[in-house]
C-alpha cells in the first residue's frame, strides 16, 4: 500500500496503516485534496495484502476541525448545484470508501473531533478516546441540515435514534463521558496513552484471522439492509467460504496441540 501521500500522514508498520490529517495548526481541516487523497487511499486499501488493520490517529492534540473554512466553506457558496452535488458525492463516497476497505478501521481520537472529522470517526470500526475528546456534528451550525455523508443512517445504528437526532438537530458537542456510555467510543484513555492503546488494539486485530477480519467488517456493512433471514444465510456463505481458509486449519491443530494460533490470513 502507498505511502507517498501530499496531503495526509501516512506510516506502514507491521501490517498496521498510520494515517492523520497533517495540519494541526489549525486543527487539522479538511480540504478538498484532502477528501480527494483519503477516499481514493482507502478504495485502494481493498487490494492492499499488507495492511490488515489502520489507524486513523490525532495529530497535535486534534482529530480534526472538519471542512476548512477558507478551502472549503467560502467557494462552496460560490458553486453551481451541479458543482456542489459532485462535491457532496465525493464526501459520502469517502465514507464508503471507509466502509468498503475490508480492514477494520480504528479511530484514535484526541481534542476536536467535529464535521467531517466526527464523520471520518463514525465512519470507523472502532474508536479510542480522550478525556478532552469534543465531538460534534456541526452541520446545522452552518445553516445545512444534519443528514451529512451517511450520519442520519449510521449515527442512529451506533448511539440511537434519540441521542443522534439531539446531536443531528443541535450540533453540540458529545463529551467523551456521553460517548462512552452511548457506545460511541469503545473506551476513554489518558491523552498519553491514546497513540499506545490505538496500537495495541490494532496489533491485536492485525495478528488474527485478517480472512475472517474481512468477512466481518463486510457483513457488518451489508446486513444493515437485510431481512433477519437474508442476514442468517448470507452469514452461513460467509462463514462456510471462512472454513476452506488455511487459518481455521491452524486454529484447530493450535487447541488440538493447546497451543497459541498462528494465523497468517489465508
Amino acid at each position: 500500500m502507498r505511502t507517498d501521500v501530499t496531503h495526509f500522514r501516512c506510516d506502514i508498520r507491521d501490517g498496521i496503516a498510520f494515517v492523520a490529517l497533517d495540519r494541526p495548526d489549525r486543527k487539522n481541516p479538511l480540504t478538498f485534496e484532502s477528501y480527494a487523497e483519503l477516499r481514493d487511499w482507502f478504495r485502494d486499501l481493498a487490494y492492499a495484502d499488507d495492511v490488515n488493520a489502520v489507524v486513523f490517529g490525532s495529530n497535535g492534540g486534534n482529530f480534526s476541525s472538519g471542512g476548512d473554512v477558507h478551502d472549503i466553506i467560502g467557494p462552496l457558496t460560490r458553486m453551481s448545484m451541479k458543482e456542489l452535488l459532485a462535491f457532496t458525492r465525493m464526501t459520502g463516497d469517502l465514507v464508503k470508501a471507509i466502509v468498503n476497505c475490508t480492514k477494520p478501521v480504528i479511530a484514535a481520537i484526541d481534542g476536536v473531533c467535529v464535521g467531517a472529522g466526527a464523520i471520518i470517526a463514525m465512519a470507523s470500526d472502532l474508536r479510542i478516546a480522550t478525556p478532552d475528546a469534543k465531538c460534534a456534528f456541526l452541520f446545522t451550525r452552518v445553516g445545512l441540515a444534519g443528514c451529512d455523508m451517511g450520519a442520519c443512517a449510521i449515527l442512529p445504528r451506533i448511539i440511537g435514534q434519540g441521542r443522534a437526532a439531539e446531536l443531528l438537530y443541535t450540533g453540540r458537542s458529545m463529551s467523551a463521558e456521553e460517548g462512552v456510555a452511548w457506545g460511541f467510543y469503545n473506551s476513554v484513555v489518558a491523552a498519553d496513552a491514546l497513540e499506545e492503546a490505538a496500537e495495541t488494539l490494532a496489533t491485536r486485530i492485525a495478528a488474527g484471522p485478517n480472512f475472517g477480519h474481512m468477512m466481518t467488517k463486510t457483513m457488518l456493512a451489508q446486513e444493515w439492509s437485510m431481512s433477519i433471514e437474508q442476514a442468517i444465510e448470507a452469514e452461513a456463505q460467509a462463514q462456510a467460504i471462512c472454513m476452506q481458509t488455511a487459518d481455521f486449519e491452524r486454529a484447530y491443530r493450535a487447541f488440538v496441540g493447546k497451543e497459541k494460533p498462528m494465523f497468517e490470513g489465508n
